[in-house]
Protein backbone atom coordinates (compact mmCIF):
# COMPACT_ATOMS: atom_id res chain seq x y z
CA UNK A 1 0.00 0.00 0.00
CA UNK A 2 2.91 2.36 0.70
CA UNK A 3 4.16 1.90 -2.85
CA UNK A 4 0.67 2.26 -4.34
CA UNK A 5 -0.08 5.46 -2.41
CA UNK A 6 3.34 6.92 -3.27
CA UNK A 7 3.08 6.12 -6.97
CA UNK A 8 -0.46 7.54 -7.11
CA UNK A 9 0.63 10.78 -5.45
CA UNK A 10 3.67 11.15 -7.68
CA UNK A 11 1.64 10.54 -10.84
CA UNK A 12 -0.80 13.28 -9.79
CA UNK A 13 2.13 15.62 -9.11
CA UNK A 14 3.68 14.72 -12.49
CA UNK A 15 0.47 15.76 -14.24
CA UNK A 16 0.87 19.15 -12.55
CA UNK A 17 3.82 19.70 -14.92
CA UNK A 18 1.28 20.09 -17.74
CA UNK A 19 -0.34 23.08 -16.03
CA UNK A 20 2.23 25.44 -17.52
CA UNK A 21 0.21 25.41 -20.72
CA UNK A 22 -2.63 27.17 -18.87
CA UNK A 23 -0.42 30.25 -18.69
CA UNK A 24 -1.41 30.97 -22.28
CA UNK A 25 -5.12 30.75 -21.50
CA UNK A 26 -5.06 33.49 -18.87
CA UNK A 27 -4.25 37.16 -19.06
CA UNK A 28 -1.03 38.17 -17.33
CA UNK A 29 -3.04 40.03 -14.69
CA UNK A 30 -5.20 37.01 -13.84
CA UNK A 31 -2.18 34.68 -13.88
CA UNK A 32 -0.39 36.97 -11.42
CA UNK A 33 -3.38 36.82 -9.07
CA UNK A 34 -3.48 33.00 -9.26
CA UNK A 35 0.23 32.69 -8.53
CA UNK A 36 -0.06 35.31 -5.77
CA UNK A 37 -2.72 33.21 -4.02
CA UNK A 38 -0.87 29.91 -4.57
CA UNK A 39 2.38 31.26 -3.12
CA UNK A 40 0.57 32.51 -0.01
CA UNK A 41 -1.30 29.23 0.40
CA UNK A 42 1.94 27.29 -0.13
CA UNK A 43 3.61 29.13 2.74
CA UNK A 44 0.84 28.06 5.10
CA UNK A 45 0.76 24.48 3.84
CA UNK A 46 4.54 23.99 3.95
CA UNK A 47 4.94 25.41 7.45
CA UNK A 48 1.77 23.60 8.55
CA UNK A 49 2.98 20.26 7.22
CA UNK A 50 6.34 20.70 8.96
CA UNK A 51 5.09 21.75 12.40
CA UNK A 52 1.75 19.93 12.56
CA UNK A 53 2.68 16.62 10.93
CA UNK A 54 6.38 16.05 10.33
CA UNK A 55 8.17 17.49 13.37
CA UNK A 56 5.96 15.74 15.96
CA UNK A 57 6.45 12.42 14.14
CA UNK A 58 10.24 12.61 13.82
CA UNK A 59 10.84 13.81 17.38
CA UNK A 60 8.66 10.98 18.63
CA UNK A 61 10.58 8.36 16.63
CA UNK A 62 14.15 9.73 16.64
CA UNK A 63 16.40 11.08 19.37
CA UNK A 64 16.25 14.86 19.60
CA UNK A 65 19.87 15.16 18.39
CA UNK A 66 19.36 13.03 15.28
CA UNK A 67 16.05 14.73 14.49
CA UNK A 68 17.56 18.22 14.87
CA UNK A 69 20.66 17.36 12.83
CA UNK A 70 18.52 15.83 10.08
CA UNK A 71 16.29 18.91 9.88
CA UNK A 72 19.33 21.21 9.74
CA UNK A 73 20.83 18.88 7.16
CA UNK A 74 17.71 19.34 5.05
CA UNK A 75 18.05 23.11 5.22
CA UNK A 76 21.69 22.88 4.13
CA UNK A 77 20.91 20.35 1.39
CA UNK A 78 18.29 22.57 -0.21
CA UNK A 79 20.50 25.65 0.21
CA UNK A 80 23.40 23.93 -1.56
CA UNK A 81 21.11 22.51 -4.24
CA UNK A 82 19.56 25.90 -4.94
CA UNK A 83 22.94 27.65 -5.02
CA UNK A 84 24.32 25.07 -7.45
CA UNK A 85 21.30 25.19 -9.74
CA UNK A 86 21.05 28.99 -9.67
CA UNK A 87 24.73 29.27 -10.60
CA UNK A 88 24.29 27.01 -13.61
CA UNK A 89 21.01 28.68 -14.53
CA UNK A 90 22.59 32.15 -14.43
CA UNK A 91 25.60 30.88 -16.38
CA UNK A 92 23.33 29.45 -19.05
CA UNK A 93 21.32 32.68 -19.30
CA UNK A 94 24.54 34.74 -19.58
CA UNK A 95 25.67 32.56 -22.46
CA UNK A 96 22.23 32.84 -24.02
CA UNK A 97 22.41 36.62 -23.92
CA UNK A 98 25.80 36.61 -25.59
CA UNK A 99 24.85 34.23 -28.38
CA UNK A 100 21.34 33.17 -29.37
CA UNK A 101 22.55 30.05 -31.17
CA UNK A 102 20.78 26.73 -30.75
CA UNK A 103 23.72 25.48 -28.68
CA UNK A 104 23.11 28.04 -25.95
CA UNK A 105 19.38 27.54 -26.06
CA UNK A 106 20.02 23.84 -25.46
CA UNK A 107 22.21 24.74 -22.48
CA UNK A 108 19.43 26.80 -20.92
CA UNK A 109 16.74 24.18 -21.40
CA UNK A 110 19.06 21.40 -20.19
CA UNK A 111 19.74 23.27 -16.94
CA UNK A 112 16.00 23.72 -16.33
CA UNK A 113 15.20 20.07 -17.05
CA UNK A 114 18.09 18.69 -14.98
CA UNK A 115 17.24 21.00 -12.08
CA UNK A 116 13.59 19.95 -12.22
CA UNK A 117 14.53 16.29 -12.54
CA UNK A 118 16.72 16.37 -9.44
CA UNK A 119 14.08 18.28 -7.49
CA UNK A 120 11.40 15.81 -8.59
CA UNK A 121 13.59 12.85 -7.59
CA UNK A 122 13.83 14.28 -4.06
CA UNK A 123 10.07 14.90 -4.02
CA UNK A 124 9.48 11.24 -4.86
CA UNK A 125 11.70 10.11 -1.99
CA UNK A 126 10.10 12.56 0.44
CA UNK A 127 6.54 11.52 -0.43
CA UNK A 128 7.39 7.82 -0.10
CA UNK A 129 9.04 8.40 3.28
CA UNK A 130 5.94 10.32 4.39
CA UNK A 131 3.61 7.44 3.49
CA UNK A 132 5.89 5.07 5.41
CA UNK A 133 4.98 7.06 8.53
CA UNK A 134 1.22 7.25 7.90
CA UNK A 135 -1.39 7.98 5.23
CA UNK A 136 -2.15 11.28 6.97
CA UNK A 137 1.46 12.49 6.75
CA UNK A 138 1.71 11.20 3.18
CA UNK A 139 -1.35 13.13 2.02
CA UNK A 140 -0.26 16.28 3.87
CA UNK A 141 3.20 16.12 2.28
CA UNK A 142 1.73 15.43 -1.17
CA UNK A 143 -0.45 18.55 -0.88
CA UNK A 144 2.57 20.58 0.25
CA UNK A 145 4.61 19.39 -2.75
CA UNK A 146 1.76 20.08 -5.19
CA UNK A 147 1.22 23.62 -3.97
CA UNK A 148 4.87 24.65 -4.10
CA UNK A 149 5.23 23.00 -7.53
CA UNK A 150 2.34 24.90 -9.14
CA UNK A 151 3.90 28.40 -9.30
CA UNK A 152 7.24 26.88 -10.33
CA UNK A 153 5.69 25.06 -13.28
CA UNK A 154 4.39 28.31 -14.80
CA UNK A 155 7.92 29.75 -14.67
CA UNK A 156 9.69 26.65 -15.97
CA UNK A 157 7.31 26.32 -18.90
CA UNK A 158 7.97 29.94 -19.84
CA UNK A 159 11.75 29.42 -19.75
CA UNK A 160 11.48 26.31 -21.95
CA UNK A 161 9.41 28.27 -24.49
CA UNK A 162 12.02 31.07 -24.33
CA UNK A 163 14.75 28.52 -25.09
CA UNK A 164 13.17 27.85 -28.47
CA UNK A 165 10.91 24.86 -27.81
CA UNK A 166 7.39 24.56 -29.15
CA UNK A 167 4.59 24.41 -26.58
CA UNK A 168 4.02 20.70 -27.22
CA UNK A 169 7.74 19.89 -26.91
CA UNK A 170 8.09 21.98 -23.74
CA UNK A 171 5.11 20.21 -22.15
CA UNK A 172 6.45 16.79 -23.11
CA UNK A 173 9.96 17.37 -21.74
CA UNK A 174 8.61 18.98 -18.58
CA UNK A 175 6.36 15.95 -18.04
CA UNK A 176 9.26 13.52 -18.60
CA UNK A 177 11.31 15.48 -16.05
CA UNK A 178 8.42 15.25 -13.58
CA UNK A 179 8.26 11.47 -14.00
CA UNK A 180 11.77 11.20 -12.52
CA UNK A 181 9.94 11.44 -9.18
CA UNK A 182 8.92 7.82 -9.83
CA UNK A 183 12.58 6.84 -9.59
CA UNK A 184 12.73 8.61 -6.23
CA UNK A 185 9.76 6.53 -5.06
CA UNK A 186 11.43 3.22 -5.93
CA UNK A 187 14.81 4.25 -4.47
CA UNK A 188 13.18 5.27 -1.19
CA UNK A 189 11.11 2.08 -1.11
CA UNK A 190 14.20 -0.08 -1.65
CA UNK A 191 16.16 1.76 1.05
CA UNK A 192 13.46 1.54 3.71
CA UNK A 193 14.70 -1.83 5.05
CA UNK A 194 18.40 -1.11 4.55
CA UNK A 195 18.75 2.01 6.70
CA UNK A 196 17.52 2.20 10.29
CA UNK A 197 14.81 4.84 10.73
CA UNK A 198 15.13 5.73 7.04
CA UNK A 199 11.59 7.11 6.73
CA UNK A 200 11.88 9.37 9.79
CA UNK A 201 15.34 10.65 8.84
CA UNK A 202 14.18 11.34 5.28
CA UNK A 203 11.11 13.08 6.62
CA UNK A 204 13.23 15.23 8.94
CA UNK A 205 15.37 16.22 5.95
CA UNK A 206 12.16 17.07 4.10
CA UNK A 207 11.07 19.26 7.03
CA UNK A 208 14.30 21.24 6.71
CA UNK A 209 13.77 21.53 2.97
CA UNK A 210 10.19 22.73 3.36
CA UNK A 211 11.21 25.33 5.96
CA UNK A 212 13.95 26.53 3.61
CA UNK A 213 11.62 26.74 0.57
CA UNK A 214 8.86 28.52 2.48
CA UNK A 215 11.16 30.87 4.38
CA UNK A 216 13.76 31.78 1.77
CA UNK A 217 11.91 31.40 -1.54
CA UNK A 218 8.22 32.05 -0.90
CA UNK A 219 7.96 34.51 2.01
CA UNK A 220 10.28 37.07 0.29
CA UNK A 221 7.90 36.98 -2.70
CA UNK A 222 5.03 37.93 -0.42
CA UNK A 223 6.96 40.94 0.87
CA UNK A 224 7.22 42.39 -2.63
CA UNK A 225 3.82 43.97 -2.07
CA UNK A 226 2.85 45.95 1.02
CA UNK A 227 -0.66 47.04 0.01
CA UNK A 228 -3.04 46.46 2.94
CA UNK A 229 -5.57 44.55 0.82
CA UNK A 230 -2.89 42.24 -0.58
CA UNK A 231 -1.37 41.72 2.85
CA UNK A 232 -4.75 40.70 4.30
CA UNK A 233 -5.29 38.27 1.42
CA UNK A 234 -1.84 36.79 2.00
CA UNK A 235 -2.53 36.37 5.70
CA UNK A 236 -5.87 34.67 5.04
CA UNK A 237 -4.32 32.32 2.48
CA UNK A 238 -1.53 31.38 4.92
CA UNK A 239 -4.09 30.71 7.67
CA UNK A 240 -6.10 28.62 5.19
CA UNK A 241 -2.94 26.58 4.57
CA UNK A 242 -2.51 26.05 8.31
CA UNK A 243 -6.17 25.03 8.63
CA UNK A 244 -5.89 22.59 5.74
CA UNK A 245 -2.93 20.85 7.36
CA UNK A 246 -4.61 20.83 10.77
CA UNK A 247 -7.74 19.34 9.25
CA UNK A 248 -5.75 16.34 8.02
CA UNK A 249 -4.98 15.45 11.65
CA UNK A 250 -8.51 14.05 11.82
CA UNK A 251 -7.97 11.82 8.78
CA UNK A 252 -6.98 8.87 10.95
Amino acid sequence: MILAYSLGSVLVISLISLIGALAFLFSQKLLSRIVFFLVSLSVGVLFGDVFIHIVPEVFESLSSNIASISILGGILLFFILEKFLHWHHSHAEDEDCEDHSEVHHKTLRSVILVADGLHNFLDGMIITAAYMISVEVGIATTIAVILHELPQEFGDFGVLIHSGLSRARALFLNFVSALIALLGVFVAYLLKDSIDNFANIMLAVAAGGFVYIAGSDLVPLLHKTSKPRHSVMQLLAIILGFALMFGLVFLE
